[in-house]
């Protein structure tokens, strides 16, 4: 053992006998003592708006209530979900129309151009067809996903999100600053990755990026949306919305205590350390202005995010219709992978099909269920069904069952980013260790979990 390590162990040792000695809450006290003293000298000295300060006072005695904040924690964070969801169905309908139907003319260009088919299908069927799915799918919620996220970040409602849930991350070794990157990582992982910047502890720094993607982005949502009204169907005899609603709750809030459970074991053990203290300093409520509020959501975080990920689609559409398209042995490499995959994916409750479709959805999300579709109806390029109803009947035909898509839902919220993320991983940490853990780990954490879900289900007879 170096010297430098025992140095370093003993001080650490010394820091937390000191801390223990001086009690648990001593920067609690400090911080008050001196809050105390600012305002018995700011009340001789200066004169305030007290109307002011006592609409502050009763807004923050609800917000940050233990009894009130986190219920309207929830209702707004779902209120902001459903907006998201059904604000984004009808435009992302319409530039789907737009992007499918400039899709037709290019076709009709190559047909004119007597340009082989394979050339066809590789360009168009394969990388056109797949940046026209993620940008359709992926543009309008986070166009209005960021925005809404600027508002309450802008109006000072974050600051206070952050305070109420302090101590839960506190007690898993992490930052409190780490809820506010988890907010944004409802948006984009990705964007939440960038978001880590705000936390100083580069050890507390890297617990928030290796736990951000436990959190579901928006190219997550369609998946899960549609695995719950395939589930509630199945159970229920009928698509219920308030019970599909509920099912996509409790997913996102099993990804928040993934999200505690794995920051605390990653505290005790690749990144352990003190967990460092800060002073959250509530600001006052201001309107946001408006046209600050749209040039930082959607040139800053909207339009940044999309290009990564439109620079990522061009290739996964390729290399997703060469899978499809070139045959081995009078199979596709598809089948091929497929049925290598096929016993892992049956030990976790899945299928081959659907952890290839995982694999080659890695640059993004949004077409996991295109090539899912594609590969039970043995196709050349990815497509979707009409409704709900046909696409539930096409997998039921291929054997799935409740616990199938429930397995679906899971492995979707858990496990590794998409390659938009991972690329921002890279480029936030510069090292090639972490961003292969940060894949790595919610992999690990997604499998065990529909392993462990999967085994308690046949225990007890679900299936």
């Amino acid at each position: 053992m170096s010297t430098n390590t025992v140095m370093n162990q003993t001080l650490f040792q010394r820091i937390r006998t000191l801390r223990e000695r001086l009690g648990p809450d001593l920067r609690d006290r400090v911080v008050a003592t001196l809050y105390r003293h600012a305002e018995e000298i700011t009340a001789q000295v200066v004169r305030e708006n007290t109307a002011r300060c006592d609409l502050d006072t009763c807004l923050d005695n609800i917000v940050t209530s233990r009894v009130w904040g986190f219920p309207l924690m929830l209702l707004l964070f779902s209120g902001v979900l459903w907006l998201t969801i059904a604000g984004a169905n009808y435009p992302s309908a319409l530039l789907s129309k737009l992007l499918f139907g400039f899709e037709a003319r290019l076709t009709a260009a190559f047909q004119t151009l007597n340009a082989p088919a394979w050339l066809h299908g590789m360009v168009v069927l394969g990388m056109y067809r797949t940046l026209a799915w993620v940008v359709s799918v992926m543009l309008p919620p986070m166009a209005i996903f960021f925005p809404l996220f600027t508002f309450f970040e802008d109006l000072g409602y974050l600051p206070r999100v952050a305070f109420n849930l302090d101590r839960f991350f506190k007690k898993a070794g992490a930052h409190g600053k780490q809820v506010l990157t988890m907010c944004m990582g409802f948006g984009c992982n990705a964007a939440g990755v960038i978001s880590t910047r705000i936390i100083e502890s580069p050890r507390e720094r890297l617990v928030a990026i290796l736990t951000n993607n436990f959190v579901p982005c928006n190219g997550r949502f369609p998946t899960l949306f549609t695995m719950a009204a395939i589930i509630t169907g199945t159970l229920l005899s009928s698509s219920h919305h308030l019970a599909a609603t509920l099912f996509v709750t409790g997913i996102v809030v099993t990804g928040i205590a993934v999200t505690l459970l794995v920051s605390w074991l990653l505290s005790k053990t690749l990144l352990k350390g003190v967990p460092s203290s800060f002073t959250l300093e509530l600001p006052p409520y201001r309107l946001p202005k408006i046209g600050t509020l749209l040039v930082r959501s959607v040139l800053d975080r909207t339009i940044f995010v999309l290009m990564r990920a439109v620079l990522v689609a061009l290739p996964a559409g390729l290399v997703t219709w060469c899978f499809a398209n070139l045959q081995v042995s009078g199979a596709s490499l598809l089948d091929h992978a497929a049925g290598w995959l096929q016993g892992f994916g049956r030990l976790i409750g899945l299928d081959g099909y659907i952890l290839l479709a995982f694999l080659l959805g890695l640059p993004a999300n949004e077409i996991v269920l295109p090539i899912l579709i594609m590969s039970y109806l043995s196709q050349g390029a990815m497509l979707e069904l009409e409704s709900v109803t046909a696409l539930k009947e096409l997998l039921f035909n291929n054997g799935w069952t409740w616990l199938t898509a429930l397995n679906i839902s899971l492995f979707s919220l858990l496990h590794f980013p998409c390659a938009t993320t991972l690329i921002t991983i890279a480029k936030e940490t510069r090292s090639a260790k972490w961003t292969l853990l940060a894949a790595a780990i919610p992999t690990g954490v997604a499998s065990a979990v529909c392993f462990l879900v999967t085994r308690l289900a046949h225990l007890f007879n679900l299936v």
